[in-house]
């Protein structure tokens, strides 16, 4: 997330390495230490142009003497690992020697690189002068000025847990008790489902059945359910003497009346739950996960809300001029121990309601969700709008749709006191080197400037730029992000950072969450609430 106000281009008296100009007074998403499958963070890049001109960037230093003292020139950067169980949050420091980290400063029209020195608890960088770098972990690079930069991150389940190396395997179901059971009609009313979680250690698994469940049903047998780990971790060890318990949710869909274009609306959400006893079992690839007993029926908790689906879609044209209406969702989920240190994990979901592509208007409704989990924990909603590019674009075998979204997250009770709306909106008038970035072209070099003005609605804290790479396999997406804060409107891209005649597209998010803060504790920071966001992106854009 990042940001920033006027372009090089509009401008050009005031170029700098990361651009000046009208500059908003400053108002105060996948974590890259861990490579997962959505984002391969490797690479190099900088925003650079040219020196500071008198009144763009640094202030001027005066023609006075320099202090007699020694100022420190070193930046410490630390990843300690919080741990949250049922037994209270365990700080673990993380050794950061064997990442891919590095620090930029400017330096003229270019940049200097600072590697790092492995000490106690982090790595220190020195001969960092005072002003500001970017820090590089891997793809995403963030602009900060701190002398101690916090790359921890909240963990879910015990410290001491052990993860196998298999994220998937099988379980070995006998069920009774069910739910009679649905059978999936679309994504908008997808029937019954199964997910296993737990808040002892850090496991969130789908079940996938592999016998055929009889619409009706409510016992189910199949040997060999296939369960994946979607935490990014391989599936957990369970100990009984650390008391690891799990539970596995039953969700179904739900008859919720009208959509405003007058279609059925329904909404999937847990009714029945089993929370076994505690049992040990190690993952072996081979071992299916015994899950066996009578589920139980979970008490269903009412709520009534007013989502305000027109004041999403009032922003098409800024998220993209030419774009259109996508799918938009509203999802609740569990926020295990609270929300003190904001939502920290994902264990599943509670509710889902999605709405077809394109809906629009407003949903007042009174709905009700399932929860099965102790009441110390917290419920967490979410409402997306997005949008997408109206044309397709073919790379090799795969088929392309650049977009955006809107995200509004908050804890239940505060999103729906009021109606649902976002507080901010896109932002606009994007560009590359000082060209429509919504037309498709080639651009002159592999190293172009994008700008783009403030949204209309809200302040932005942060932007993030991310430049998406289009790819002909169904791997994901290489991805480049830079976080600056929300006066920057302007990034410059190094040389060498995007391929000679590949095809990509960008996308800028505006940030207005209060409490986010990437050039100090990116990711503790973003897990703080309320958290919204609003996205512009880009036409396809190829390098030559």
């Amino acid at each position: 997330m990042s940001l920033r106000r006027l372009s090089l281009w509009l401008v050009p008296t005031c170029a700098a390495w990361l651009g000046c100009g009208e500059a908003v007074p400053p108002t105060g998403q996948v974590d890259p230490l861990d490579v997962t499958v959505e984002d391969p963070r490797e690479g190099t890049a900088v925003i650079s142009g040219e020196e500071f001109l008198p009144g763009c960037g640094e202030p001027d230093a005066g023609s006075g003497e320099a202090d007699a003292g020694t100022p420190d020139t070193s930046v410490l950067v630390t990843a300690d690992s919080r741990f949250h169980s049922s037994t209270g949050v365990t700080v673990v420091p993380e050794d950061l020697s064997g990442n891919d980290l590095e620090i930029l400063i400017p330096q003229g029209t270019g940049y200097a690189r600072r590697t790092g020195t492995p000490v106690a608890g982090g790595m220190r960088f020195d001969n960092v002068p005072d002003g500001e770098y970017f820090l590089r972990l891997n793809r995403f690079y963030y602009l900060s000025r701190e002398r101690h930069f916090d790359l921890g991150r909240n963990r879910m389940g015990r410290p001491d847990a052990v993860y196998s190396p298999f994220s998937e395997g099988t379980a070995a179901l006998s069920l009774t008790q069910l739910a009679p059971w649905q059978e999936w009609t679309t994504l908008n009313d997808p029937g019954s489902s199964l997910q296993l979680i737990s808040g002892d250690v850090d496991v969130y698994a789908p079940l996938s059945l592999n016998e055929y469940v009889s619409v009706g049903a409510t016992t189910l047998n199949d040997p060999s359910a296939w369960i994946y780990n979607s935490t990014g971790r391989g599936l957990p060890v369970l100990d009984p003497a650390k008391g690891d318990h799990l539970y596995l949710n039953q969700l179904n869909s739900v008859a919720a009346g009208t959509m405003p274009s007058g279609a059925p609306m329904s909404y999937q959400t847990v009714v029945n739950s089993l929370q076994p006893p505690s049992f040990a079992f190690t993952p072996d690839g081979t071992t299916p996960l015994p899950l066996s007993g009578a589920l139980q029926p979970v008490a269903q908790q009412p709520f009534s809300m007013e989502w305000r689906l027109s004041e999403f879609t009032r922003w098409r044209t800024d998220s993209n001029p030419t774009g259109t209406l996508s799918y938009s969702a509203m999802s609740l989920s569990p926020m295990p121990f609270g929300d003190q240190d904001g939502w920290v994990g994902y264990q599943g979901e509670l509710f889902t309601l999605s709405l077809p592509r394109g809906e629009d208007g407003v949903i007042a409704s009174r709905l009700a969700y399932g929860n099965p989990y102790p009441s110390s924990w917290g419920v967490v909603a979410t409402v997306s709008y997005a949008f997408r590019s109206a044309t397709p674009v073919v790379i090799g075998s795969r088929t392309h749709y650049p977009s955006g979204n809107v995200y509004v997250t908050d804890r239940l009770d505060p999103l729906i006191a009021s109606p649902i709306q976002p507080p901010i909106s896109p932002p606009r008038q994007l560009r590359i080197d000082g060209v429509d970035a919504y037309t498709s072209r080639v651009v002159g070099t592999t190293q172009p400037v994008f700008t783009w003005q403030p949204p209309v609605l809200g302040t932005p804290k942060a932007y993030v730029l991310s430049i998406i790479q289009l790819i002909g396999t169904f791997d994901a997406a290489p991805t480049l992000r830079f976080y600056v804060p929300g006066d920057r409107t302007q990034v410059r891209l190094p040389p060498n950072v995007l391929l000679p005649g590949a095809t990509y597209y960008a996308r800028v998010a505006a940030d207005g969450s209060p409490h986010y803060e990437p050039w100090r504790a990116p990711f503790i920071t973003a897990e703080k609430l309320p958290a919204v966001s609003s996205d512009t992106f880009s036409a396809v854009f190829t390098t030559p």
